[in-house]
This record gives structure tokens, C-alpha cells and sequence, in this order.
């Protein structure tokens, strides 16, 4: 049986009304020529009072959305949160509709490969009307298929969810370790749908090595755009359960955790073979050799192809200057070390040096629970 209505309850008025003004009091300290806060405060008191809840004003959204990035403790790409660009959908209710919100979206982001920062809104939850979700936890992903000897291809990752597209209706695709998986959309009133994402909107990179030309042989391929979807955006006690948002890849997203983890693609002792690694004793160190090969391998490739990409001791930089910006607006900046911190050369990078303040502030793209399971 398909899971179905995974929507949450709504806010007290009384809590609402409290996250609302918190909120308000920052969008308009930071945007002095938005008008008067008293005014707009009562307005949003008054519409909480009659109808339990409120709107927000494109402006407030798109301001919303960027503070939620930049409020993001996981995320170690926060220079740019002023330059997201926001996507105000709200109006978009049919399950089909938006799921061509959502190609659209990939299709802008990705441009030629020069990968823009977008996050698209739908609608919010309402007292008795909740708003849409995505069931996908990014709008690609690659399918995981079981094969009768119960090994993977694919993600394993991503088996739950394959099972689920399988039972809603999805043939499968071709059976590769590549395959990308349907959209899967629920919408209060209606049984969960899939959606076929179009080739337009996946742009893919074949992964190649600079100085080994067997690694062409091992078929790798990784896609573009980083679309998390399955993430609450919360602004001012408001939840929109369905906001995909990008920014672009750091290198070791893709090398060291989606082709290099246990559970993911699990590539370093294929790699370390081609590279003729002793992989007999841990001594050799010979995981770290194939690991470093395989993120050489990723940013070379996204260069050679024009997509856009930034390796970890960049964007390590990039965050210290991120921070001490923050700091110097007066405003804390939530870091969580241990997603700060890359997977791979760590301590050779300025971020491991140092520790952060762990808040949980808002706005902000809040993780909620699996709507099913596997």
C-alpha cells in the first residue's frame, strides 16, 4: 500500500503570531525602506486572528527564503545567500503542475552549466489545507534496483524510494546504476503521482581522470544540480513543506560521499584496483590514494564539461569570509563542524581549526520526517 496524507498540524495562533512578529522585526531592521513595521504587524495580527494565518509579501518570501540559506548550520556554501533567487509559485496546486515547476526550475538553474542558486515556492500549510510535498529528498536522484542475488545497482540510498516509484507505477528505467528516478508529488485530495523528469532538465557529467585514461571505462557519471527537495522552508511560523532549493556542488559531495561511501556507490576498491593499491593492510593507506583520485577526477571532469563546481579548500575559504561578514553585521552565523568540516583533508583546511555556534535560528530549510518507509 502507497502511504498517503503525511502532513503536519498547524501552529497555535498564539505561536504563530509570536514567530510572526520575530520575523517581521528582522526583515524590516534589514530592509529599512520596506515601510512602517507597526503598520504591517497589525495587518498580519489581524489576518492571523481571522483566518489563523498569513501571508507573506513576495518581498517578505524572497527575503525568507535567503535568510533561510543563510541560517542553514549544515551548509558550508552560505557567501552567496543574497543571490538566491527566489521562485514564487504559491499559487501552484495540481500535482502535474507542479511538477513542471520543478523541471522548469532545473532547466534554469542549470543554464549551459553555469549553475544558479534558485529555490522555488509552493504553497504553505493552512489551518485544514495543507500544502504539497515532494517525496524525492532531491528532484534527481538515481534509481537503487535489487537484482534477484540482492546486490545493488545504482544508489542504495535510494531503494525505498525506487520500490516506491515501482509500486506507483514506474517501469524502472533501463536498469543502469544511472538511472534517474521519477518525481514523486502528494497533494492533499489526490493519490501520490510520478512524474518522468525530461531529459532537459538533467544535465550529466561523464567523469574522466587527467592522467588515467582507464578511468573513462569505469562509466561514471554524476548530475549537475543539487536540488534538495524534501526540506520544510519555515518564515515567520509559516511552513512551505514544498520549496526545492540548489545552490552547486563541492567536489567532495560528489567524490568522497555519493561515489565513495559504504552505502552509496562504494567505489575505492574499484578504483584503488585500477590504481594497482595494495589493498591488503589499512597500513597503505590505499582508501585515501583511491579517494583522492576519485575527487580529482570529479572537479577535472565539471571544469572539462563548463558545469559549475568548487573544491572544499575554496569553499572552506569562502565560509571563513561568509563568517567573519556575519560577524561583522552583528549577526550570529550557526555552524554545524561537523557538516562544515570536508570529508576528506579536513585539518588542511581553515574551517577545521576553529569552533562555531550551533543554533537553530529561522528562517530557516528544516529537515522533517520520512513521509514513508523503506
Amino acid at each position: 500500500m502507497v502511504p498517503s496524507g503525511h502532513f503536519s498540524s498547524s501552529r497555535s495562533t498564539t505561536e504563530l503570531e509570536h514567530a510572526a512578529a520575530e520575523f517581521l522585526d528582522v526583515f524590516y531592521a534589514e530592509n529599512p525602506s520596506a515601510g512602517n513595521l507597526t503598520s504591517r504587524s497589525l495587518q498580519v495580527r489581524a489576518e492571523i486572528y481571522r483566518t489563523g494565518t498569513y501571508r507573506h509579501t513576495h518581498a517578505e518570501l524572497e527575503f525568507g527564503a535567503r535568510v533561510a540559506w543563510r541560517n542553514s548550520s549544515r551548509c558550508i556554501g552560505r557567501l552567496y545567500w543574497r543571490g538566491l533567487r527566489v521562485r514564487d509559485r504559491r499559487h501552484v496546486r495540481a500535482a502535474r503542475d507542479i511538477a513542471s515547476e520543478c523541471f522548469e526550475h532545473l532547466v534554469t538553474a542549470t543554464g549551459a552549466g553555469r549553475i544558479r542558486p534558485i529555490v522555488t515556492v509552493f504553497a504553505p500549510d493552512r489551518p485544514g489545507e495543507p500544502g504539497p510535498r515532494i517525496w524525492n529528498d532531491q528532484l534527481i536522484r538515481y534509481a537503487g534496483h535489487r537484482r534477484p542475488d540482492g546486490a545493488i545497482v545504482g544508489d542504495p540510498q535510494n531503494r525505498a524510494l525506487t520500490r516506491m516509484a515501482r509500486r506507483l507505477g514506474w517501469e524502472g528505467g533501463h536498469g543502469t546504476p544511472f538511472d534517474v528516478l521519477p518525481l514523486m508529488i502528494e497533494v492533499p485530495g489526490e493519490p501520490i503521482r510520478y512524474f518522468d523528469v525530461p531529459r532537459a532538465g538533467v544535465l550529466e557529467v561523464e567523469l574522466t581522470h587527467p592522467d588515467f585514461g582507464w578511468f573513462a571505462d569505469l562509466g561514471l557519471r554524476w548530475h549537475a544540480v543539487p536540488a534538495v527537495s524534501d526540506m520544510n522552508l519555515e518564515i515567520g511560523g509559516i511552513t512551505y513543506p514544498a520549496a526545492p532549493f540548489n545552490g552547486w556542488y563541492m567536489g567532495t559531495e560528489i567524490g568522497a560521499r555519493n561515489l565513495g561511501d559504504e552505502d552509496r556507490y562504494n567505489l575505492l576498491p574499484q578504483v584503488a584496483e585500477r590504481l594497482g593499491l595494495d589493498t591488503s593492510n589499512e597500513i597503505t593507506l590505499w582508501r585515501d590514494r583511491a579517494l583522492v583520485e576519485l575527487n580529482v577526477a570529479v572537479l577535472h571532469s565539471f571544469e572539462e564539461a563548463g558545469v559549475t563546481i568548487t573544491d572544499h579548500h575554496t569553499e572552506s575559504r569562502r565560509f571563513l569570509t561568509h563568517l567573519a561578514k556575519e560577524e561583522s553585521a552583528g549577526r550570529p552565523c550557526p555552524a554545524d563542524w561537523s557538516w562544515i568540516v570536508p570529508p576528506i583533508s579536513g585539518s588542511a583546511t581553515p574551517v577545521f581549526h576553529r569552533l562555531y555556534e550551533e543554533l537553530d535560528l529561522r528562517p530557516n530549510y528544516v529537515r522533517r520526517p520520512r513521509a514513508f518507509r523503506g
